[in-house]
């Protein structure tokens, strides 16, 4: 797929930013349909402004732990959860409440599990790639479950047909949305930090498969691809 041309592509940024919706947002159902419908401890690295920790929070016995290396957007997290869901942590560890959040760069590592569930929209090409997994790998609890929903570099011919798809589907869903209105201010959850994705969709599911055996990545629509893992019933080494 040729690049949009300059007019074009203002265009349809003009219009997103006055009808604008959350890609990561989207696929929250979708990822709750991966997991059972109660778990103990849970993990979501790169929870932004906290949307999916307080959905999960819904399902868990035994307490959801949000981690980002953002202060201000941890302060957002914090400022959305109502009292009686959150908790307040500091750095070096998670307690207080069935939902809480802490300022944590996960390049530095994780809080230790084990986690039934772990979580990462959108956040895992901020990070080594298969080294984080690698860490996801060895702090889930046997037979718990890990969803990612990526980024990935546009690439072949494939990757150019869903992002074609996707820049249609983007309008349409951005005006029912947003019910045909501009929006006066961007969800929270679009607020934090980001950057360009380096990977491609070939190169992270090569890398998926040797460090997840029998994952399967798949490519999605608005630029995401998924994978789910669920560790083995034994104990999985680091």
């Amino acid at each position: 797929m040729p690049p949009l041309p300059p007019r074009l592509l203002r265009a349809l940024e003009s219009f997103n930013s006055a009808h604008p919706w959350s890609h990561n947002a989207h696929y929250h159902p979708w990822l709750l349909r991966q997991l059972p419908r109660r778990f103990g401890r849970a993990l979501d690295v790169g929870c932004g402004s906290g949307d999916l920790v307080r959905l999960l929070a819904a399902r868990s016995t035994g307490g959801v732990e949000g981690i980002d290396s953002d202060p201000q957007i941890i302060a957002r997290a914090r400022e959305l959860t109502p009292p009686g869901v959150s908790g307040v942590s500091g750095v070096s560890g998670v307690s207080g409440g069935p939902a809480v959040f802490a300022v944590v760069d996960a390049r530095d590592g994780i809080p230790a599990g084990p986690y039934d569930v772990i979580t990462c929209v959108a956040a895992l090409h901020h990070l080594l790639f298969a080294e984080t997994l690698t860490r996801f790998r060895g702090q889930l609890a046997p037979g718990g479950t890990l969803v990612v929903v990526g980024c990935a570099r546009e690439e072949d011919a494939v990757d150019a047909l869903l992002g074609a798809v996707s820049v249609a589907l983007n309008l349409v869903v951005g005006w029912v949305k947003n019910r045909g209105r501009r929006a006066v201010a961007r969800p929270v959850a679009m607020t934090a930090v980001t950057r360009p994705p380096e990977m491609t969709f070939a190169e992270v599911r090569r890398e998926a498969i040797r460090v997840l055996p029998r994952v399967r990545p798949r490519r999605r629509l608005f630029w995401r691809y998924t994978l789910v893992w669920r560790a083995p019933l034994g104990r999985v080494a680091p």
